[in-house]
């Protein structure tokens, strides 16, 4: 941390607020000298004033300790890769909202299929027993994927939200 640097920077921000070492001095409950030394680069702000200072300016608490004004490109960097993710985001939803309806689908055709056969075996047709079995296998395995596809999905706005949170 250059400390000359973030105390130019504080001088600066004070002095685009108009306000003088003094009423800055005041604002923190602190002496108008101390408010000199931090701006002349010769002791720094407590943490907790650097925190404060930065709410005050309505700045980014790093630019107060990189001494600097973060660049607006970075900022539209910072927008266009959020929008990025955002995008990204959606897809993945959509496509797990389409394998789920692909699984459900599938499992209710499935589900349709023992039913129709359980019926003709009911009415007294002689049916090979795999004619039952693989429909019925079929209907827990696209239960199964369905369940571990709604979880991957939830797993992934948890993820997300923590991230984000």
């Amino acid at each position: 941390m250059d400390q000359v640097k973030i105390g130019a920077f504080l001088k600066q921000i004070r002095n685009e607020k108009g306000l003088s070492q003094e009423k800055l001095a005041e604002v923190f409950g602190v002496s108008s000298r101390s408010v000199s030394r931090w701006e002349n680069g010769r002791t720094m702000p407590d943490i907790s004033i650097m925190i404060e200072l930065a709410d005050y300016y309505g700045i980014d608490i790093r630019e107060v300790l990189d001494g600097e004004r973060k660049s607006e490109n970075m900022n539209e960097d910072m927008k266009e890769t959020m929008t990025m993710v955002a995008d990204y985001t959606d897809k993945q939803k959509k496509q797990a909202i389409l394998r789920g309806m692909i699984l459900f689908g599938l499992e209710m055709l499935c589900c349709g299929y023992t039913v129709a056969i359980l019926i003709m075996m009911g009415c007294g047709l002689k049916l090979p027993v795999w004619l039952i079995t693989v429909p019925l296998l079929l209907t827990a395995v696209f239960a199964f994927m369905v369940v571990l596809n709604a979880k991957e999905h939830v797993r992934r706005i948890q993820r997300d939200n923590f991230k984000n949170g």
